[in-house]
């Protein structure tokens, strides 16, 4: 059963959820430019499918944040909101990662 609740999962979470649109929009601006980057006769020809194959792991580590963010925020399956916090220190925003996985670890006993 959850402990005495405090603000550290839910500051978690929201953190966790701001980091993984984060990653979600950069994997959005990777696959736009690099569309752009296809067309654009000066730019060489190995940088587009580069910021094409960027594009996966950004939006798929953004996804898990986002995941594990909802968890948090509902103080369930300790492991997955951890997993995100994890995966948001990955993303470009990593200091909100960092402060998502010292709340998540110091609030473990208020998870179910």
């Amino acid at each position: 059963m959850a402990g005495n609740k405090t603000w550290m999962p839910t500051t978690a979470g929201i953190l966790d959820i701001i980091s993984g649109g984060f990653g979600l929009i950069c994997s959005f601006v990777f696959i736009f430019m690099g569309g752009i980057m296809r067309f654009v006769p000066d730019v060489p020809t190995y940088l587009w499918p580069l910021f094409m194959a960027m594009a996966g792991p950004f939006a798929i580590i953004g996804i898990l944040a986002i995941i594990g963010g909802i968890y948090a925020l509902q103080r369930k399956i300790w492991g997955l909101a951890l997993a995100g916090s994890i995966a948001a220190f990955f993303l470009p925003s990593w200091l909100l990662g960092v402060a998502a996985i010292i709340f998540t670890a110091l609030s473990k006993n208020e998870f179910e």
